[in-house]
């Protein structure tokens, strides 16, 4: 691991995965290290330097953990989902205090506008253990090649209390750049074009507009049981409630199990629930919509819901059952609030079965992405779903 700290940040190129750490000042506090490396405000998610109307340098941080606003980094596909800064009710969409909104909203019509020379070098950021210290993520550009001009800057609705507000969501690329350069850095805030020694995969965004995404294949496919389930007290809670709203109730788990694939898969065009008395070995069958228009095609799945503890793991034997019935051209999907065993997750991978496993973990961020962050906002939405429910 590289770690800079102190008079090191005066200095240091910024590194992929490379921590920078905060430091002990003469009063004994300790400085945040973004303020030496890039010249940023020490203070927010979200900070630039030089002006709101004209940003030299854009810098987004991120802690990746906090419930209401879960911003998310794919490494494995170089996609960074953020968050704008008007997370409580109170302003408008663009009157932030630190203006985050404003900005984006900027940045990504300059890129829709194709005025991508006008963007400033964007850098991210996600904080790293105690203290002031961070973990650099990579040279970012507005949108993804996965996400369509016209999804990559959305404003969503929240609610606090009684009070209903926007807040932004956007998408952003990971440059395919494992170093940028300090002076590069510098030499654009003192006004230098941005184009000038840029890293080759910027220069390349801005002259046609392909980003090409920094990818890290993972090597270990198989998660291990801490991995499935959800790291903190907030999304345990959010999974129990589901639990124990179905643990005596298992076909109402298969209808909540559904709702849960639609969020999980957004081009689900059917969903069949087989009936508690007419089970014929799977939870459901359904159709994924792939293309669009009359290019698109259907592809079937089988459905699986274990509604468990997250004491008790889905076993070899309910893993092998949904693939024993998964007929040809088909796949599956298992989803349950506990953990797949290490055997039986293993066997999918091994054997490249065409299954998807949703364990608890994905389910509270799937639930949290669709903006159901509080148990009260995680019971109406079960609430919701009881009037499809059958007695």
């Amino acid at each position: 691991m590289i770690v800079y700290t102190g008079e090191e940040l005066y200095h240091s190129d910024l590194i992929i995965d490379a921590i920078y750490k905060g430091y002990k000042t003469d009063r004994g506090g300790i400085s945040d290290p973004l303020v030496r490396l890039v010249g940023v405000s020490r203070q927010g998610g979200f900070r630039y330097r030089g002006t709101k109307s004209k940003p030299d340098i854009l810098v987004l941080t991120s802690n990746l953990v906090e419930p209401d606003w879960p911003d998310e980094l794919d490494s494995t596909t170089g996609r960074f989902v953020y968050y704008g800064d008007n997370r409580k009710p109170g302003l408008q969409l663009h009157e932030t205090i630190r203006h985050g909104n404003f900005l984006l909203r900027s940045i990504f019509d300059q890129s829709h506008s194709g005025r991508r020379s006008e963007i400033p070098p964007i850098l991210i950021f996600t904080k790293e253990g105690e203290g002031r210290s961070y973990r650099f993520r990579g040279l970012a550009v507005p949108g993804h090649p996965s996400t369509p001009s016209n999804e990559d800057l959305v404003a969503v609705w929240r609610t606090s209390g009684n009070e209903r507000f926007q807040n932004y969501r956007a998408v952003f690329t990971i440059l395919d750049c494992s170093t940028v350069k300090r002076d590069w850095i510098h030499s654009v805030g003192e006004g230098e074009h941005v184009e000038v020694n840029a890293p080759e995969a910027l220069k390349k965004w801005i002259k046609n507009g392909v980003a090409k995404p920094l990818l890290a294949p993972k090597t270990q496919l198989v998660r291990t049981k801490i991995e499935q389930l959800p790291a903190t007290v907030e999304g345990k809670a959010l999974l129990n409630a589901i639990k124990n709203k179905f643990e005596k109730n298992p076909y109402g788990f298969e209808v909540c199990a559904g709702e849960i694939t639609k969020l999980l898969l957004s081009n689900v065009s059917r969903l069949d629930l087989t009936r508690p008395w007419r089970d014929g070995g799977r939870d459901g069958i359904g159709s994924l919509r792939i293309g669009k228009g009359p290019a698109s095609i259907e592809a079937a799945f089988a459905l699986e819901a274990k509604c468990y503890a997250h004491t008790n793991s889905v076993g070899v034997r309910e893993v092998s059952r949904l693939i024993s019935r998964i007929k040809h051209r088909e796949f599956g999907v298992l989803v349950t609030t506990s953990f797949v065993d290490k055997q039986a997750y293993k066997e999918v991978v091994d054997d490249g079965h065409p299954v998807i496993l949703v364990t608890g973990a994905d389910i509270v961020h799937l639930l949290r992405d669709a903006g159901h962050s509080s148990i009260e906002s995680v019971n109406k939405w079960l609430d919701g779903l009881s009037n499809t429910i059958s007695p």
